[in-house]
């Protein structure tokens, strides 16, 4: 049986620097090198001979040190931080990547600078700035905080993960 699920990962200051598999989070616990906050009482792991409590929350008992962790700037985060939809007509067909300010202006590849557009939009706009064509962005572009990721866009967070990503 495969799992899919995943399991957030606490560092030993409960602050949030991942998820993992269901089975990576159990060895890590039976390893002794974390210890589950909270679990899906609905559901458990089963051997032949045992079952066992199915983890939601872990922490880990030694600290690891990270440094500054940010998101990495890609077209798929892109896309994740927009929702996989067109910042100005909100579809999510034949999606691309347009630069608020065009790169024959001077545009960077940044997180300010670049959005998710379908290719319609993306054509409209061309290699106008922003002001002179008739569109107009449903949100401003922004770089996401690596925890902001973590529980927004990474998918369906689960509701005991919340006050764990700030979200509460």
């Amino acid at each position: 049986m495969v799992i899919r699920e995943s399991v957030l990962v606490l560092n030993s200051d409960y602050q949030a620097i991942g998820v993992c598999s269901v089975e990576r989070a159990f060895i890590l616990m039976l390893l002794s090198k974390a210890e589950m906050l909270s679990d899906h009482p609905e559901k458990r792991l089963r051997t032949v001979s045992k079952d066992f409590v199915y983890p939601s929350i872990i922490r880990l008992y030694k600290y690891v040190h990270f440094p500054y962790k940010r998101v990495n700037l890609s077209r798929h985060n892109v896309f994740k931080r927009d929702g996989y939809r067109c910042v100005y007509c909100g579809t999510k067909e034949d999606l691309t990547i347009d630069h608020v300010i065009p790169k024959s202006s001077g545009g960077r590849d940044t997180w300010d600078n670049l959005v998710t557009a379908c290719q319609k939009c993306n054509s409209k706009k061309g290699s106008l700035p922003l002001e002179q064509t008739d569109l107009t962005m449903r949100h401003e572009p922004f770089r996401p905080s690596f925890v902001m990721f973590l529980g927004k866009f990474s998918g369906e967070i689960q509701e005991d993960w919340k006050p764990y990503l700030y979200m509460s």
